[in-house]
């Protein structure tokens, strides 16, 4: 893919709890600007389609996320990743990649309360607001 010198190569990063907005902010980018839009649970989805949580395909998924982004940004396409990243190091892959080839590189927090499509449960729900990091003044 190729692009004029002036218009720099990004990587968004979209953050927030499930229900807060992230893949539907993520698509809409994507459609404005041709992005590639990625997230964990695109890689959670059974042979028919369907939607399907597995506690213990959560690292491989993330990797999987994790080489699907390297994949596309070393092709030159702009990545939208749509994960939780409620701690700092969640993200720090991707901004390593992006850090390392140059890429321009936006954090998006989504703090809306729209409710889980996957039917996250309550106890779960706090447990990961209780756990939110703040980004570190750097990448605010």
């Amino acid at each position: 893919m190729t692009r004029p010198k002036e218009i720099k190569q990004t990587l968004t990063l979209v953050r927030g709890l499930p229900g807060s907005g992230k893949s539907t902010l993520a698509k809409n980018l994507c459609q404005a600007t041709g992005a590639v839009h990625l997230e964990a649970d695109m890689f959670m989805v059974d042979h028919e389609g369907f939607y399907e949580f597995d506690g213990t395909r959560l690292s491989q998924t993330h990797a999987r996320c994790e080489a699907e982004c390297h994949n596309a940004l070393s092709e030159g396409y702009d990545v939208v990743v749509s994960n939780t990243f409620t701690r700092f190091w969640e993200m720090k892959a991707y901004i390593d990649m992006a850090e390392k080839h140059d890429i321009l590189l936006q954090i998006v927090e989504c703090h809306g309360r729209f409710g889980s499509i996957h039917m996250v449960p309550d106890e779960t729900l706090a447990d990961m607001r209780d756990r939110w990091e703040p980004l570190p003044e750097k990448y605010r």
